[in-house]
C-alpha cells in the first residue's frame, strides 16, 4: 500500500503527501467506532478507489501526539511569547514549557516584538531571558518588523516538524510571514479591549519553510494538565529533574518535605523562586482537579 503523512486536516478530508503529489483521503468507516482520530503529522498507508477516492487504512505508531495543537510525531515546539501588548507572561510560558516537556519535545522560546519594549521592559524580559538560557532552553529575541533576530530562528526549523504555540496576539502568524513572505497568512489585530488577540487561522496543515515543516496553529490563552500527575510534575522543571536526585526522600515532592534540594536551591537563588513559585500553583492545580472522596 502506498505510504505518505499527512499535512493538512480539514472539513473531514486528510491531504496525504507523496514523493509524487498530495491526495485527498477520508479516514476508514472504523475508524471512529476504534476511536481513532487521524492527526496532522501522521505517516499513514492509504489506498485509492477506482473512484479517484482516498482512504485511510493504517495510522503508524506515533511518538507523540499533542491535544492542543492536535498534531502528532512533533520534534519541535517553537514557543511564540510578545515581550509587549500583550505583556510577557512567564507563568503562561511556564505552563506551555511543562506540556512541552511531559510529551518530550524540544522547545525552542521565540520572544516578538522587542522593537516596541521600553527600556524598563527590555530589562525585565531580558531578565527572564537570560535565566531560561541558564538551565539550558534556546531563546531567541525578535522583531518581525525590523527583522532582527528572525535569521536565528530558521536554522532551528531545518530536517524538522516543528509547531508554533503560544499566547494569541503575539503575532505567530506575523513572524512566520516575516520568515517567509511567500505564506502571506491571515494576521489578526491586537484588541486592546480584551487585551488579547482575536482566532485567525482556522485549521492546522503543515507548511514547508526552508527545509523543514511547520505548523501554524491557534493561539490559546490557557492549558490544562490533563493527563500530567503531581508526582510527574518536577520532571518538567528541568532544573528541578536534575536536583531533585540530591534530595534525601524519594518521590519527594518538594513542597514541605526535609533536606530537600530543590527547596534548598530555591532559598540559594540557583532555582529562581518565581519558577518555583509556579511549580507550587501548577501542583495545587493538578490536586485540586482530581475527584475527593
Amino acid at each position: 500500500m502506498p505510504e505518505g503523512k499527512i499535512i493538512k486536516a480539514l472539513s473531514g478530508f486528510y491531504y496525504v503527501e507523496t514523493d509524487e503529489t498530495v491526495v485527498a483521503c477520508r479516514g476508514r468507516g472504523n475508524f471512529r467506532n476504534r476511536k481513532i482520530t487521524p492527526l496532522v503529522g501522521d505517516e499513514v498507508e492509504y489506498h485509492i478507489e477506482k473512484s479517484g477516492e482516498g482512504y485511510l487504512l493504517e495510522i503508524k505508531e506515533r511518538k507523540n501526539e499533542l491535544v492542543r495543537p492536535p498534531i502528532s510525531n512533533v520534534d519541535q515546539a517553537i514557543l511564540v511569547f510578545s515581550a509587549v501588548e500583550p505583556d510577557f507572561s512567564p507563568i503562561l510560558l511556564d505552563r506551555f514549557l511543562v506540556l512541552i516537556e511531559f510529551n518530550e519535545i524540544k522547545p525552542l522560546i521565540v520572544i516578538t516584538k522587542i522593537d516596541l519594549c521600553s527600556e524598563a521592559q527590555l530589562k525585565l524580559v531580558y531578565e527572564y531571558v537570560s535565566y531560561y538560557r541558564q538551565i539550558g532552553y534556546e531563546v531567541c529575541l525578535t522583531s518581525s518588523k525590523t527583522e532582527e533576530g528572525l535569521e536565528k530562528v530558521l536554522p532551528h526549523m531545518s530536517n524538522k516538524i516543528s509547531v508554533f504555540a503560544g499566547q494569541s496576539g503575539v503575532g505567530k502568524s506575523t513572524l512566520l510571514n516575516a520568515i517567509n513572505p511567500e505564506l502571506d497568512l491571515k494576521t489578526g489585530i491586537i484588541s486592546s479591549h480584551l487585551g488579547r488577540g482575536k482566532h485567525t487561522t482556522r485549521h492546522v496543515e503543515l507548511i514547508k519553510i526552508g527545509q523543514g515543516l511547520v505548523a501554524d496553529t491557534p493561539g490559546f490563552s490557557s492549558l490544562e494538565f490533563m493527563g500530567i500527575d503531581s508526582e510527574d510534575l518536577s520532571y518538567c522543571f528541568v532544573e528541578m529533574r536534575e536536583k531533585s536526585q540530591e534530595c534525601k526522600f524519594r518521590g519527594c515532592t518538594h513542597l514541605k518535605e526535609p533536606k530537600c534540594a530543590v527547596k534548598a536551591a530555591v532559598e540559594s537563588g540557583e532555582i529562581s523562586p518565581k519558577r518555583y513559585d509556579h511549580y507550587v500553583s501548577f501542583i495545587e492545580e493538578i490536586r485540586d482537579r482530581k475527584p475527593r472522596y
